[in-house]
């Protein structure tokens, strides 16, 4: 008989070994919330059914209390420094900017939507401009 060797992957012996660090487990879990909260992002803008668009909201939302509450968490525990604090009138000037593009954009799809749709222009192609068999670019 061979001699079984202990499954480094059991509960027990994680508990025995402490087979990872507090800190690196967190920033483990910190990372996995903020990919997880770009994937909801993702969902819920492509997503063409409200419902199922109000549902990733809400995933998304439920998962940016958590990433926020670990991240104060490693704040005090000394395990998340940041850099240094952004100045106030630079942020001010972001979000201006920001809100000016947002309302911009609200403004073009208003305008948009009142209107009856008018087709959109071909493509011009030029001679190195790929085309399949069936004539359509991939």
């Amino acid at each position: 008989m061979y001699p079984q060797s202990p499954n480094p992957y059991t509960q027990t012996s994680m508990a025995a070994n402490s087979w990872m660090e507090d800190q690196d487990l967190a920033y483990t879990v910190l990372a996995d919330l903020k990919r997880v909260c770009r994937e909801y992002t993702t969902a819920a803008t492509e997503s063409n059914c409200p419902a199922v668009r109000q549902m990733f909201v809400s995933l998304l939302n439920d998962s940016l209390q958590l990433q926020a509450e670990l991240y104060h968490l490693m704040q005090q525990q000394g395990w998340y420094n940041t850099s240094s604090p952004a100045i106030r009138s630079e942020l001010d000037k972001q979000v201006q900017q920001y809100r000016q593009s947002e309302q911009k954009t609200r403004q073009w799809a208003q305008q948009h939507r009142s209107q009856p749709q008018q087709p959109i222009p071909p493509i011009q192609t030029s001679a190195y401009t790929p085309l399949y068999p069936n004539g359509h670019y991939q």
